[in-house]
Order: structure tokens, then sequence, then C-alpha cells
């Protein structure tokens, strides 16, 4: 049974960084190309960043710079570091495939603000 459990949010000044895990089980995961999304409130789920099997990345426009993926396939682990932290990153952060082809977490809470 898949499983992906995400952690590390919390509440952070302007500014401020936050390092997002996720834990996944119950999957191949290093074949995968794995994403980290977020869902900001009354607003659609978005992409935030990818990171395919072999380590290459893409970040989305909005946090390039600030956010950075990673992975560790023998941990079955994805990350992301956010660095420079705004008001508007203020979201629930979910991990999943690329093409969102496993069960979504609990995702991890993300509240900027002063």
């Amino acid at each position: 049974q898949v499983q992906l459990v995400e952690s590390g949010g919390g509440l952070v000044q302007p500014g401020g960084s936050l390092n997002l895990s996720c834990a996944a089980s119950g999957m191949i995961f290093r074949i995968y190309t794995m994403a980290w999304y977020r869902q900001a409130p009354g607003k659609q789920r978005e992409l935030v960043a990818f990171i395919t099997s072999g380590g290459s990345t893409n970040h989305v426009e909005s946090v390039k710079g600030r956010f950075t993926i990673s992975r560790d396939n023998a941990k079955k682990m994805v990350y992301l570091q956010m660095n420079s932290l705004k008001p508007e990153d203020t979201a629930v952060y979910y991990c999943n495939t690329q093409m969102s082809t496993m069960p979504w977490g609990q995702g991890t809470q993300v509240t900027v603000s002063s």
C-alpha cells in the first residue's frame, strides 16, 4: 500500500526558512519523478517543483532561487528546502509523483506570517 507522509511545516516569519520532508513507502520510489505541490486556501493545488529519478530538477518561477527540491532514493525521501519565505507561500504542501499517480498524503501546513 502506497503511503506518502509529509512533515516539517510550521509557522515562520517572512524571510525565514523551512525544510519539508516526504517519506514514501509501498512504491518503487527510485523510478519516479517526484514533486512537491501546494494548495493555498481557496485555490487549486499547484505544482511547486519536481525532481527526476536521476536528480534533474525544475522549480516554478515563483519559487526559483528560494526553494530547492532534493531526494534520497536509498531512504525513499524527497525534500523541499524553502528559504526567503513570503506570505504568499502560505499553503498546505504535499508530495506526489509528477503525474500525481499516488494517493495524496495529509500534507504539511506552512504559514508565513509576522
